[in-house]
């Protein structure tokens, strides 16, 4: 269910997400068990005038093992489904079921929320069992997705209600706070996985998980540390780095942030991903650490943090021109990189170099013209890969089919002039024309000499 495929610049690799720590058995939050009136209200208020009926209840609502008072309980409520204390019996059924099985705390849950539609917590349970059950889903052999996407959706739907439940007339404001406090970060993650893996809407999953972790950071901030609260955090950082475009700057943040306070077998997986969306936006991984220490003191990034993006190939280029005294000594690639990407100044500077002078072409034959004139040639990495020329070379003397090289050969005895050149459009590489294109090895071999006298060859 949590998984995403990163296609890396540098390597293809496929890097699950990890599923730190789920809802598990969902048993009632503490601050939600302690705003909750105690099941059966005020017991002095309470009459039941059938002995037997009282007895029962009584039975159900004293238990204190869990398996006990969800027996004694569900007995009750089959002798006496139309009690006045119904209500309350159920509210006792519900936590007794949270202790040890989550299907049948949602199932008294649902029960429950028939007779007391405002009850949040049981729209809490029946949602996080909804969550749990679209994980299990997911992960079947074959995964079930289509009912993943369904229960997502119900469980969702039921996260939306309990976000706009009322506070109850008999629950205390400062109750009721904490109630909030503890199921509306779940709600929000449950409505972070719907949108994340049902609806595919990133946009609104990251809105979705940042509301979450806003709420642990309002209300208890070391929650985020661990459990559900340290998988969104992940997820977040993941998330931000699926969207179209990237924002690699948020994505790992968060991801240092959850590799920071991960298990220690998870955390190279995190690691790992952390600084390839590290260096795939920086171009190098140094300044990761500081920014891996940086997140582990806050959930979410200062207002002035930044990672400085890699140079541009504007700024490759501007850099070379600068910092190459001759530019006539550039590799023919690194000509073509500069005239490609540079600032005009610098292309024309570098032109002004080229024009006119003759020099090796050393590169993949592409194509040649019929009458055997010109010449097409991939001389960078980039167009070989493409099978794109950036070279034109317009022979001096149109070759013949004997001396015609191969298409799809390297030819590295062409030399040619500068005669002009063109910048990349959306379909091409940009282009250098030469003239006075010749083959050296049809030319005359030059006839070797013997040195004069007193004259020594380098020894090699």
């Amino acid at each position: 269910m949590k998984k995403f495929l990163l296609v890396s610049a540098f390597a293809s690799v496929s890097m699950p997400a990890l599923v730190l720590a789920g809802f598990g058995m969902a048993t009632a939050p503490n601050s939600l068990a302690q705003a909750a009136p105690a099941a059966g209200g005020d017991q002095s208020t309470i009459s039941i005038k059938d002995p037997a009926e009282f007895n029962a209840y009584n039975n159900a609502t004293t238990q204190t093992d869990p398996k006990a008072k969800a027996s004694a309980s569900e007995a009750f409520l089959t002798q006496y489904p139309q009690s006045q204390v119904k209500k309350a019996v159920l509210e006792g059924l519900v936590n007794a079921y949270a202790q040890f099985d989550l299907a049948k705390t949602a199932d008294a849950a649902k029960r429950l929320l028939q007779i007391d539609p405002n009850n949040l917590e049981a729209m809490y349970f029946v949602a996080v069992a909804d969550k749990q059950q679209a994980g299990q889903a997911a992960a079947s052999n074959p995964p079930d997705t289509a009912k993943q996407g369904q229960l997502l959706d119900d469980a969702a739907a039921m996260a939306t209600k309990g976000l706009a439940a009322t506070k109850p007339a008999e629950v205390k404001d400062d109750a009721w706070t904490k109630q909030k406090g503890t199921t509306d970060p779940a709600f929000y993650s449950i409505l972070a996985d719907d949108q994340l893996y049902a609806k595919k809407d990133l946009k609104a999953a990251v809105d979705a998980f940042r509301t979450e972790l806003e709420y642990l950071g309002k209300n208890s901030p070391d929650a985020s540390k661990s459990g559900p609260g340290l998988n969104d955090t992940l997820l977040l950082g993941q998330t931000y780095t699926q969207l179209t475009p990237p924002d690699m700057v948020n994505g790992v943040w968060f991801l240092a942030r959850a590799e920071n306070f991960a298990p220690a077998n998870f955390k190279p997986v995190i690691d790992k991903q952390a600084r390839y969306w590290y260096k795939r936006f920086h171009g190098k991984e140094d300044g990761f650490d500081a920014v891996l220490t940086a997140a582990a003191t806050s959930i979410f990034p200062p207002p002035d943090f930044k990672i400085d993006p890699a140079p541009t190939p504007k700024d490759i280029a501007d850099g070379v021109v600068a910092s190459t005294p001759d530019l006539s000594t550039l590799a023919l690639q690194d000509k073509e990189y500069i005239l490609a990407n540079a600032s005009p100044a610098n292309a024309e500077k570098l032109w002004a170099i080229l024009k006119d002078q003759t020099t090796q072409v050393p590169g993949t034959v592409l194509a040649v013209s019929d009458d055997g004139s010109q010449l097409k040639i991939a001389v960078t990495d980039d167009a070989k890969a493409d099978k794109k020329p950036d070279l034109t070379v317009n022979l001096k003397k149109p070759l013949t089919e004997k001396e015609k090289p191969v298409v799809g050969s390297d030819e590295t005895n062409l030399i040619g002039t500068y005669d002009s050149y063109t910048q990349p459009t959306a379909t091409a590489p940009a282009q250098i024309i030469m003239r006075d294109g010749e083959l050296q090895a049809a030319a005359k071999k030059p006839v070797a000499h013997k040195p004069a006298a007193g004259h020594h060859t380098a020894s090699h």
